[in-house]
């Protein structure tokens, strides 16, 4: 999963960011857009969790994010002792379950996070149906689509 990660962090590089910009770290729009995941990860891992960005996007009301959950202080979670593992929503074998790929959108004043996956080992995104409402801030996923 970390190539995935990779991957994208090039390609936003080599695509031009006129579509989307990254929200400015304090900013209410990336508060917003991380704690949208926040109860989808304390479901699964139980909490506190907190998250690395990796990538975060916004075009007007969306936006995507990659980002990876943790314990407070850069502690790793242990997939085993977490509320997912317990009721069979979280394989413990599998790795990156941590990371997290989400497609938002803003409703009034709150970010959503409509679409999600967390340790998808594909591009589950690159769908035509998603790249019609979210190109502007996954356009690389969505070439030829």
């Amino acid at each position: 999963m970390r190539w995935m990660v990779a991957f994208w962090m090039m390609m936003a590089g080599a695509v031009s960011a006129a579509d989307w910009s990254e929200p400015a770290r304090g900013s209410v729009d990336r508060k917003g857009m991380i704690d949208a995941v926040r109860p989808h990860a304390e479901w699964l891992f139980g909490a506190p969790v907190q998250f690395i960005v990796h990538e975060l996007r916004q075009a007007g009301p969306i936006g995507f994010g990659v980002l990876t959950a943790q314990r407070p202080g850069g502690k790793p979670i242990d997939m085993r002792m977490t509320p997912g593992a317990q009721n069979g929503d979280v394989d413990v074998e599998m790795e990156d379950q941590e990371e997290f790929q989400i497609l938002y959108r803003k409703s009034g004043d709150t970010w959503v996070a409509v679409h999600w996956s967390n340790g998808a080992q594909d591009v589950w995104f690159a769908w035509e149906p998603l790249c019609a409402e979210y190109r502007a801030v996954i356009s690389e996923a969505c070439q030829g689509l």
